[in-house]
């Protein structure tokens, strides 16, 4: 159902762009969020994008902010996030999620609130 791209490696100060889509399903409202897991460490809130109508809104874990960016593309159902200034600590698998539906703000951390998993892409930053 999703389907996640853009991983890599790269260098410490490097960006890289993750994807996700939506494949087979358009959704008129919902929500699609990062998590990531590194090793050892449990899985973490990274950024969402929810919309209804031509409202959109986005949220960022406090780690992240300024530096990531979630977008959306509105023709596809796919979901973009732009990672810049990345450090060792954003090292992790990184998993899309979605939701058929616009979550409210304490629902987006809550990986229990999504129906759909993408699988994981590895993002390792080297120092």
């Amino acid at each position: 159902q999703l389907q996640a791209s853009g991983g890599g490696l790269v260098q410490a100060g490097g960006s890289l762009r993750l994807s996700c889509a939506a494949s087979g399903r358009t959704f008129g409202s919902g929500s699609m969020t990062w998590f990531r897991q590194a090793p050892g460490k449990e899985r973490d809130f990274v950024a969402g994008i929810r919309w209804s109508g031509g409202n959109t809104g986005t949220s960022y874990a406090d780690s992240v902010k300024g530096r990531f960016t979630i977008s959306r593309d509105y023709t596809k159902t796919t979901v973009h996030l732009q990672m810049n200034s990345l450090n060792t600590e954003d090292t992790a698998v990184y998993r899309c999620a979605a939701a058929p539906r616009r979550l409210i703000t304490s629902e987006l951390w809550n990986p229990h609130a999504y129906d759909y998993w993408g699988q994981g892409t590895q993002v390792t930053v080297s120092s």
